[in-house]
C-alpha cells in the first residue's frame, strides 16, 4: 500500500488577485491550508498557447505571484490586528503581545519579502499559523520548458533566484510527459533514458516535494507491504503512533532492516540470517527507506 502526497491544482492567480480580480480571495482560500506551495512557471514559448500578459518572462510572473500572496497576507494580519486591538482596549496583555508580533510582520511584509525569510521565534511561528499565511508556506518552482531549452540563460536566472530564496527549480517538459502518460513502464523508462532525463517529471516532484517538507517513508510489512510518511527527526515510537496509538504506548523495541538491504539479500529471510536485521529502542530516528517491524505490549 503506497503513501500518499495530494497535489491540489488551482486556477492560475493574476495581477490584482489580492484585491478581487480574476478568481482573487477564491483562489487564496484554497491554498491557505496546504503545506507548502509549487509555483508552475511558464518557460515554453508558442504561438498556440497565449500568456496573460502577452509574452513569456518567468521572473516577472513570479514576481507578480509573490507579490499577491504578500498583499493577502498583509490584508489578514490587518484584519487579525482589528480584532485583536478591541481585546488590547480591554486590557489584555496576550493581546497586546500578539498585536506586537503582527506589526512586526507586516512591516517585514510591506518591506517585499515573504515570511520565509524574517526571522521567527518558534512561538510566534506557532501563533501565525492560525491564519494560514501564504507568505509562510515553503515553495518550489517548477519551470516547464521547450524540448532542447533545459540548459538556457532563462533557466540558469531561475535557478539562481530559486536558490537565493532557499528553494530548488525542478525543470519538466509538459509536452513530453504528456506523451509519455500514455506509454507502458517500460515504455515510459526507455523513453526517457533516450532523451536523456532522469526519470518522469512526477517522481521527481514527488521527490523535490519530500524534500522540502522535510518527510521521509518507512515501510512495515505483516499481511502486505504499507508505506508511512512521517517528518525527518521522527523517532521510532513516534514512528510506531503514526501507525496506532497502541503501538506507541505500549512500544518495547523496533526490528529494523533497511530496503537496500532487503534488495541485495533477496528476502527478509536472507536479511536475518546476514546479520542486517537491527533491534532498535524508542529513540532511534527512523530513517528514509527503513522497514520495521514494531513489538509492543499493551
Amino acid at each position: 500500500v503506497p503513501t500518499r502526497i495530494e497535489f491540489i491544482d488551482v486556477a492560475g492567480l493574476v495581477k490584482g488577485a489580492s484585491k478581487g480580480e480574476g478568481l482573487g480571495n477564491k483562489f487564496l482560500s484554497h491554498i491557505r491550508t496546504v503545506d507548502a506551495t509549487m509555483h508552475v512557471v511558464r518557460c515554453f514559448h508558442s504561438e498556440d498557447v497565449a500568456h496573460v500578459t502577452g509574452d513569456v518572462d518567468p521572473l516577472r510572473d513570479i514576481d507578480i505571484i509573490k507579490t499577491e500572496l504578500i498583499f493577502s497576507d498583509i490584508d489578514t494580519l490587518e484584519r487579525a490586528k482589528g480584532k485583536l486591538s478591541k481585546l488590547a482596549g480591554f486590557g489584555e496583555k496576550a493581546a497586546r503581545a500578539k498585536i506586537t508580533v503582527l506589526e512586526k510582520c507586516t512591516d517585514f511584509l510591506y518591506g517585499g519579502d515573504t515570511l520565509l525569510n524574517m526571522d521567527l521565534h518558534e512561538d510566534e511561528k506557532i501563533f501565525l499559523k492560525e491564519f494560514g499565511l501564504l507568505a509562510l508556506k515553503p515553495v518550489l518552482y517548477c519551470a516547464n520548458v521547450d524540448e532542447g531549452r533545459r540548459f538556457s540563460d532563462e533557466i540558469k536566472e531561475l535557478e539562481d533566484f530559486a536558490r537565493k530564496e532557499g528553494t530548488e527549480l525542478l525543470i519538466i517538459q509538459g509536452k513530453l510527459e504528456e506523451e509519455i502518460s500514455e506509454m507502458s513502464p517500460e515504455e515510459k523508462k526507455e523513453y526517457l533514458v533516450e532523451m536523456g532525463v532522469g526519470g518522469s517529471g512526477l517522481n521527481r516532484l514527488i521527490k523535490s516535494s519530500y524534500r522540502m517538507l522535510g518527510l521521509i517513508t518507512f515501510y512495515t510489512a505483516a499481511t502486505q507491504l504499507q508505506a508511512w510518511t512521517v517528518k525527518f527527526g521522527t523517532s521510532a515510537v513516534k514512528a510506531a503512533g503514526k501507525i496506532h496509538t497502541d503501538f506507541e504506548r505500549g512500544f518495547i523495541r523496533a526490528e529494523v532492516f533497511g530496503y537496500r538491504d532487503l534488495v541485495a539479500a533477496g528476502s527478509e529471510h536472507h536479511v536475518r540470517e546476514g546479520g542486517e536485521l537491527r533491534s532498535e529502542g524508542k529513540e532511534y530516528i527512523v530513517k528514509d527507506g527503513d522497514i520495521i517491524r514494531f513489538l509492543f505490549n499493551v
